[in-house]
This record gives C-alpha cells, structure tokens and sequence, in this order.
C-alpha cells in the first residue's frame, strides 16, 4: 500500500504569515514537509501552483492547494484542534476573533511596514506610522484587560494570528515599546515568545531545494 503524501508548506522563517502557519501547524501536530524558502530566489515550484508566489503556501495530501496563512490555519484546526484555538469558540466569540486578525491584517499592517520601512515611505515621518498602529496596541491592551488573552481564558486563533505581527511591531524599536503603557501586551507577548511552541517554529531551517533531504516540520 503507497503511503500518503505528507502535506507540503512552503515557509519564511521571519515571515509573520509564515509563522502563524506553523504555529497551527505545531499545535495540532500534523507533520508536514516544511520548504523553507529565500523569497529573492523563490523556487519555481511555489511560483507554479500559487500565482501569488508570497509564503506560507500548503498543499494538503490531496493536491488541495491554499495559499492564505489564516485558510491555512482553519484548516489544520479543523483536523485537529487540541488546545480548543477555535472550533470550541461560541459564536460571538469567533466572530470577534475574525475582526481582530481583519484589523491586525489591515490597518495595522499598513502601519506597521510603513513605521518598520520608514525610509521606504518619507510621505510621513516614522513617528506618525507609529502613532497610527499605537491605536491597535491601545485596542488589544483593552481587549487583554478581561482574561489576559484576547478571546478567553487562554490562546486562541486570535492571539497565534496577531502576536507575530506583534512582535514584528514590538522589536522595530524595543526600547520606545519598554516605555510605553502597554503592560498587558508585553507580559502577552513575553509568555509567547518563551512558550515551547514559539521555540519549536523558529529554528532556522535550511533552504529548500528539489532533490535534498525532506524537512519534517514539527520535527519528530
């Protein structure tokens, strides 16, 4: 009998997209083969099945192929979903966790490269870009005030889509963020960043290339 395909993702260590894929990925412990790309040099295999070319990229043992980090994270949770991320939510519960990750994958976003690429954008100082994504800080320190968590009393899809961005945000300038009143988001994010399933997605992986050995991603 012929073995089925593991899953395929293509992956960027740094990238905050790639991240949160495998942090489902991780949490539900569906093995997959992880591609590790260089996104100057991407492979023409990823360019091939996604028109995008962007990571994360998966394609499930089925040839499925879904090129949306949060798609990909439903996905995986809807295999198996152990710490309760998400298919145990209420619906309100889930709804508000899609508006998080809406705002955090839109607005924040736009400031958020902007105030990390202040260069690349002079139309407005780095400090206005920082000012502009501080009101999404101000939203989730709120947020953060009823259970330490954004949804509930412990992690879900909302605080493993939003906390690699961030973290991304936090690390542009660490020692303007040290100073700043957001208790709650630097104790949220220190928990992140010193969880085993933080350290498990960040070893740098080699680059994938066709022909050398698969990369088993969680390891076993």
């Amino acid at each position: 009998m012929t073995a089925t395909p593991l899953p395929v993702l293509y992956s960027f260590r740094r990238c905050p997209y790639a991240m949160r894929a495998r942090l489902a990925i991780a949490n539900s412990q569906i093995q997959v083969e992880l591609r590790e790309i260089v996104l100057r040099n991407k492979p023409q295999q990823l360019i091939d099945i996604s028109p995008k070319a962007t990571v994360p990229v998966l394609i499930t043992s089925d040839d499925t192929v879904i090129d949306e980090s949060l798609d990909i994270m439903r996905w995986v949770l809807d295999q198996n979903d152990p710490n309760n991320w998400y298919n145990s939510l209420t619906q309100s519960q889930r709804q508000l966790s899609l508006q998080l990750i809406a705002n955090n994958d839109g607005d924040f976003k736009y400031y958020l490269d902007r105030y990390k690429y202040a260069d690349r954008y002079p139309e407005f100082t780095q400090d206005y870009y920082r000012q502009q994504a501080v009101k999404t800080l101000a939203m989730l320190e709120q947020q953060l005030q009823h259970n330490g968590y954004l949804i509930c009393s412990h992690l879900t899809l909302a605080d493993m889509a939003i906390l690699p961005f961030i973290r991304q945000f936090v690390f542009t300038d660490k020692a303007w963020f040290d100073q700043s009143p957001y208790p709650l988001i630097q104790a949220w994010l220190d928990e992140f960043i010193e969880s085993d399933l933080f350290i498990t997605i960040m070893p740098k992986f080699k680059q994938w290339q066709s022909g050398i050995k698969v990369t088993l991603f969680p390891p076993e």
